[in-house]
């Protein structure tokens, strides 16, 4: 099963979000057999994003999948982006 990057940023000054929301969005990765690595994106010593690995059948999974995360339903993202990845080292 192909692997899928799921790049997270979060908007500015939404920390508070963020930290509100995690013991949610912790649950939701803990429940996801798919995933594979994940944790914040760190900016001037604060957490301001996440970078996750996931396995998926498709990107249209994968879609699907970030699309439940409970960081997406607070509103905290700017953006999402989620492309193919291949591991090569490591």
């Amino acid at each position: 099963m192909p692997l899928f990057a799921v790049i997270c940023r979060d908007k500015p000054g939404a920390l508070q979000t963020r930290l509100d929301t995690r013991d949610a969005h912790l649950a939701f990765l803990k429940a996801f057999e798919g995933l594979r690595m994940a944790g914040p994106l760190i900016e001037e010593g604060e957490m301001r994003g996440s970078l996750l690995v996931i396995e998926a059948g498709s990107l249209q999974e994968a879609r699907d999948w970030a699309a439940g995360d409970p960081y997406k339903a607070a509103g905290l993202f700017a953006f999402t982006d989620i492309v193919e990845w291949k591991k090569v080292i490591g």
